[in-house]
Parts: structure tokens; sequence; C-alpha cells
């Protein structure tokens, strides 16, 4: 068997939009062939489980996202994962700071590139902006999720 696809979602806190790229697209894919997980840009969450608006969304499509836990991106994350996935452009200039040479950032893009190429299209930030930012973030990563999944899983 060919050796594991790797998959990180990246947002900043890793508490709303990444910890759903991170359930759906696993629910997506054989687990024996992509390994995903999620990953914030800054440490104020490490620890936390996802927010609670982010949780309930979840539930609602029956997804159990409590037992995640927020965790930092580090400059090793580039040696781990063979692909990187970010969700707006904040996270594109925080990222930058943590490569270390050009070919680290080519492991970078855009989720929303699996739906627009080359469009950077950004996933909103829905903390704290209630439930229905949260079902739009939802419906936008379960899309590009899906197209994620079909690219890998070939």
């Amino acid at each position: 068997m060919p050796d594991k696809k790797k998959i990180l979602m990246v947002c900043l806190g890793n508490i709303c939009r990444s910890p759903l790229a991170e359930a759906l697209l696993r629910q997506k894919v054989d687990s024996r062939k992509v390994e995903v997980d999620s990953a914030g840009l800054d440490n104020y969450h490490a620890g936390e489980p996802p927010c609670p608006t982010s949780q309930e969304i979840a539930r609602e499509h029956g997804l159990d996202i409590s037992g995640l836990r927020a965790r930092p991106f580090e400059t090793a994350d580039f040696d781990r994962f063979d692909k990187i996935y970010i969700m707006d452009d904040y996270n594109w200039e925080l990222i930058q700071s943590f490569a270390r040479k050009p070919q680290d950032l080519e492991k970078v893009d855009f989720i929303l590139n699996e739906l627009f190429p080359g469009e950077n299209m950004p996933v909103p930030d829905s903390y704290g902006k209630g439930k229905n930012a949260a079902k739009l973030v939802f419906n936008m990563l379960d899309k590009a999720t899906t197209a994620i999944a079909k690219k890998f899983s070939s």
C-alpha cells in the first residue's frame, strides 16, 4: 500500500473552521489512505475544544468534534504533512512566517481553491458571529472537503 497522504487544516485559533474541516474530511476519506489533522496559527486556544457553535453545527450534521483539541501550528508541520489548507489571507500572512524555504509554502493552499482554483477566496472566521455564520462556514467547508476527498482518494 502506498504511503498515507497527510492533510492539515489550518485557521487562526483551531477552534472553529479548521476542526470542522478536519472532521468533514475525515468522514469522507479512507483513514487507511488519508490522515487528517488541524492546527491554529496562534496559541490563544491551545488545548481547548472547538467553540460551542461549531460543535452544535457539526452535531446537527452527524459529526462529533467535541473531542478535538486546538493545537498551535509548528514549523515541523511542513515536514509532517503533504498538503496544508488555510482559510484566508491572514492565515496566508501568518503561515509565511513559519516557512523555512519556498518548498514549505508550495504545500500550502487556500481550501476554497479546490472549488475556485486560483481565486484565494476566504472562508470567513465565524468565531463569535453566531449560528448563521457557522452554518455558512460549514457549508463552504463541506463542499471543499468533498472536492479534496475526491482528489486524494484516487
